[in-house]
């Protein structure tokens, strides 16, 4: 029994608070989360990673953890009272993933974080455009490329849209694993009340409630407005990414640092905010999937279906901070 797949595994959507909510649960003393998150293992099912074709895609296909014998060894340290578990984002969205993890743990729990699918989109492409890898300054352009760049290849981080159709994904997902070994839950609950979202989360996985101070911010990057630091940079970066499939990912990342440093001069923490046009644009390919998730989870999501300019991990927390002392 000491070398088994885990019991249970944070499974998306990414974007959606999912490393925040890992790093917290390894704080608890009676669980015990890869030291490697994101191994992907359940996406290749002991196969290597397909050959995406994206920007930066080929280097980090290199860090996929894929042999099953290496995935097993990222829980020898575990204790034999603790319940190991892993976060893969990606899960959630890959169709063979969730098959997968069925078939090979039958009885895992699976937590699942959702975020407004706009936000997230918008977050998504902000990362990568940030990264100096997405091409495209618009994130509505960037979306408006997607089916042309799933048909070329690119890995789904780069699906900006397809991964926050979570109504399809639960819909399939709950067809191979009982809803009571599901828990879904809200990035804006746990921003706002990330207490009682970790006391939920310990009494779905059977440990004791443990007390944590707070749940670590994401990471934030400098904004980096389009102009000529971005055309010029980017593209550098962009190129740097294709040789860099040749090399280990650490010497990469360690040649690209001062490059990604040049792009980042100048910008600041905040980031615009969506337009109304924008989101209403973004927001209607998914209309129709947000009835579906209402439909299978009896909850609404109507929020969903406004207007609000969204914010990253960091400003809402800011956010609730301020609103905590203006009512004391």
């Amino acid at each position: 029994m000491s070398r088994r797949p885990p019991d249970f595994f944070l499974i998306g959507a990414p974007k959606a608070g999912t490393s925040a909510l890992h790093a917290a649960l390894t704080l608890h003393p009676q669980l015990f989360l890869s030291r490697v998150k994101e191994p992907k293992y359940y996406l290749c099912g002991d196969s290597p990673p397909p050959a995406y074709k994206g920007p930066g895609d080929a280097h980090s296909n290199q860090e996929w953890i894929w042999q099953r014998e290496r995935y097993l060894d990222l829980f020898d340290e575990a204790g034999e009272d603790q319940l190991r578990g892993e976060s893969t984002p990606f899960y959630l969205y890959h169709r063979d993933a969730r098959r997968r993890i069925a078939a090979d743990r039958p009885d895992a729990k699976l937590v699942v974080v959702l975020r407004d699918p706009v936000d997230r989109a918008y977050s998504n492409w902000m990362h990568l455009w940030m990264d100096g890898l997405e091409p495209r300054a618009d994130v509505v352009e960037a979306v408006r490329q997607e089916p042309e760049r799933i048909d070329s290849g690119w890995a789904p981080f780069w699906h900006y849209q397809s991964m926050g159709m979570y109504g399809r994904q639960l819909r399939d997902l709950y067809d191979h694993v009982p809803r009571e070994q599901v828990l879904l839950l809200r990035y804006r609950e746990l921003v706002d009340e990330p207490d009682q979202v970790l006391d939920r989360v310990f009494g779905f996985l059977g440990v004791q409630t443990h007390e944590i101070a707070q749940i670590p911010s994401d990471n934030s990057r400098p904004f980096v407005r389009d102009g000529v630091r971005a055309r010029t940079v980017g593209p550098v970066i962009r190129a740097g990414a294709a040789v860099g499939q040749f090399l280990p990912p650490k010497v990469w990342r360690t040649v690209s640092r001062p490059l990604v440093h040049q792009l980042h001069r100048g910008g600041g923490t905040g980031r615009p905010q969506l337009t109304p046009e924008q989101r209403t644009v973004l927001l209607e390919p998914h209309l129709e999937d947000i009835a579906l998730l209402e439909e299978l989870t009896g909850e609404s999501f109507a929020q969903w279906r406004e207007y609000r300019d969204g914010g990253s991990f960091s400003s809402r927390q800011a956010a609730g901070r301020s609103r905590a002392s203006a009512g004391q």
